[in-house]
């Protein structure tokens, strides 16, 4: 479980035949859990500044690949604070940047995604893009729109987004618990 609070954006060394390879100063042992752009894995070594995962195929068939740098976050402990959302690590589709407009201080970003994801989202509630918690803060047919302070543009990898590029998105975990509770709970009635 996470909390969508990126702690460090991190270079990646390398990624080749399912093993990832990044540079980080994140403190993780072998087994840890860690998101990287969303994506739970765990730590299967740590040396010399450097963590290494094992990615599955099954991850990198939902995931879109790593870029250069990614969100690196460290799993939640009991009584960590909560500044986020409840996350997952679980990635549920890619979406694609549609645009990134200038707006005050920060940006506007909207994405488009899957009418599988798009189903989960409501105006204000919580979304996961490359593992940043985020707010919704606009929806039309085809994706959302969310708004990025400045802060979040210089310590994630999302003020480098531009159009056309991909991200991995994670819904709130909550939508999907109330959507397949609804049908037992309608018929108990």
């Amino acid at each position: 479980m996470f909390t969508g609070i990126v702690q460090e954006r991190a270079r990646v060394v390398s990624f080749d035949g399912g093993r990832l390879v990044v540079e980080s100063a994140v403190e993780a042992r072998v087994g840890d859990s860690v998101a990287v752009d969303g994506v739970c894995l765990t730590v299967t070594d740590n040396a010399d500044g450097r963590l290494v995962f094992d990615v599955m195929v099954e991850t990198q068939r939902r995931a879109r690949p790593f870029a250069a740098e990614v969100n690196l976050e460290t799993a939640l402990r009991a009584g960590d604070a909560l500044g986020g959302h409840y996350v997952q690590g679980h990635v549920d589709a890619v979406g694609t940047v549609r645009s990134v407009e200038p707006e005050g201080e920060g940006r506007r970003l909207w994405l488009d995604v899957p009418a599988e994801v798009l189903r989960y989202l409501v105006e204000k509630g919580s979304i996961t893009v490359d593992g940043v918690s985020l707010t919704v803060a606009n929806l039309d047919d085809e994706g959302f729109a969310v708004a990025l302070v400045q802060h979040t543009l210089e310590v994630t990898t999302l003020g480098g987004l531009d159009a056309g590029d991909t991200v991995n998105v994670e819904t709130d975990v909550l939508a999907k618990y109330v959507e397949r509770l609804l049908p037992g709970l309608r018929s108990s009635q």
